[in-house]
């Protein structure tokens, strides 16, 4: 990218994933949260018989609405934009692509994750591809190669290549998080008045494409709650009874915050071999600068209060080992280690083989023994499938405790 551009251009490592799928497979969709790039990316696959079309536009709605098998008959190949707008149009496009079975006919977006939603889900299976598409990544950003993950799954060593971002350079990477529009705008205010505006349009408008919600005016009170309580274990029923909801309709709330692609939930770890283990799921945002925005966080707050700053730093770390799984074609899970005693693993990361990699984010540039004891506990559950352990944390190089286990700067994530 340009570094002196006003609107620099991003090249997105799925790119080359979108096209491959769309060689052999009728239907691809590009899923991920609304301003991730989603359209910028699907119109670098227009072509004279591939038009676009968009359902933010009320005409296009309507009419994909109204007649989807009007609106899509006669079309070769198509592009269609936020296509979880009118779910009507998925059995007609499975119609289209049963009828005429060439691949690459239809390139879709959607700013849900329309996966969930029987009607598309059970309409095109077997027949679409699906490519996630989130915030841009550090490496994007950067311009590097993004090779974390294969490095860890391949048994390579993560090294201390730099330049390293700490204290309060560190800070300012996260609050910025991902978003390209927000990462335009220099100020600080000015991406923090994007973003609020951002979450507005989510929660009034997009919640009502894929749910019916009685009381559509506290889902902004429960996203501050959420945000409060980010990085910690999921409790639907403390969430609740904040808002006097009962723990049903919290979990249901919640549930369609994630289909918005605002949160992750992540599953808890499990194994025969261990009886004290927590089973309940972890609750992530997917972007640390729309988690600092909720939660009213700035560089000054954090760096008068750095308690404040370890929820953010693991939702940062979180995102971007996902944003970098999206890309490879490495088939992974991702989970949490926590036991009763409070030892804990913030990211279990395991393959098809079930090799497994521990993750321990600190927002701290001191690692101590207490700091591995989690990931000790997992290396000698998993025995031989247990690859490497690390403490990402504040700091510039690496550091290492036994023999797969080690400390390596947070920055390291996105310079290898």
């Amino acid at each position: 990218m340009s570094k002196e551009s006003s609107s620099p251009y991003y090249v997105r490592k799925v790119r080359a994933k979108i096209a491959e799928a769309l060689s052999d497979t009728r239907v691809v969709l590009i899923s991920g949260p609304r301003q991730a790039g989603k359209t910028t990316l699907a119109r670098e696959f227009v072509e004279s018989n591939r038009p676009y079309f968009t359902l933010d536009d009320t005409g296009t709605l309507e009419a994909a609405r109204n007649d989807p098998i009007g609106f899509v008959r006669g079309l070769d190949k198509a592009i269609i934009d936020e296509v979880q707008r009118a779910p009507e149009l998925m059995l007609a496009l499975k119609e289209s692509v049963d009828t005429d079975s060439r691949p690459g006919r239809f390139l879709l977006t959607g700013s849900a994750n329309v996966m969930t939603m029987p009607a598309i889900a059970d309409s095109l299976a077997g027949r679409m591809a699906v490519v996630s598409l989130l915030p841009l990544s550090q490496a994007e950003i950067y311009g590097r190669p993004g090779r974390f993950l294969n490095m860890l799954f391949s048994g390579e060593r993560i090294d201390a290549e730099g330049p390293h971002k700490t204290g309060r350079d560190l800070i300012d990477v996260v609050l910025k998080g991902g978003y390209p529009e927000a990462l335009r705008r220099v100020n600080q205010s000015r991406r923090r008045a994007w973003l609020d505006d951002y979450i507005s349009l989510i929660l009034d408008r997009d919640v009502r494409d894929i749910a019916n919600i009685d009381q559509l005016d506290r889902l902004p009170r429960l996203l501050r709650i959420l945000a409060e309580h980010a990085s910690q274990l999921t409790n639907n029923s403390s969430f609740g009874s904040a808002l006097s909801l009962s723990s049903v309709t919290a979990q249901k709330y919640v549930g369609i915050l994630e289909r918005l692609y605002l949160l992750r939930l992540v599953a808890p770890w499990s194994t025969n071999s261990l009886s004290r283990l927590i089973k309940t799921p972890k609750m992530h945002f997917l972007d640390s600068g729309l988690l600092a925005a909720v939660r009213d966080d700035d560089e000054e707050r954090l760096l008068r209060d750095r308690g404040r700053f370890g929820p953010l730093l693991e939702t940062f770390v979180v995102s971007e080992i996902m944003k970098i799984a999206a890309w490879t074609d490495l088939r992974l899970s991702f989970s949490h280690y926590r036991t009763k005693d409070q030892d804990e693993v913030d990211l279990v990361i395991e393959d098809r083989r079930g090799r497994v990699v521990g993750i321990e984010v600190k927002a701290s540039a001191t690692v101590r023994p207490s700091d591995i004891k989690g990931l000790r506990q997992l290396k000698a559950a998993t025995g031989d499938r247990f690859l490497q352990g690390l403490v990402i944390h504040d700091h510039d190089r690496v550091t290492p405790f036994d023999e797969n286990i080690s400390a390596i700067p947070i920055s390291s994530l996105w310079m290898l």
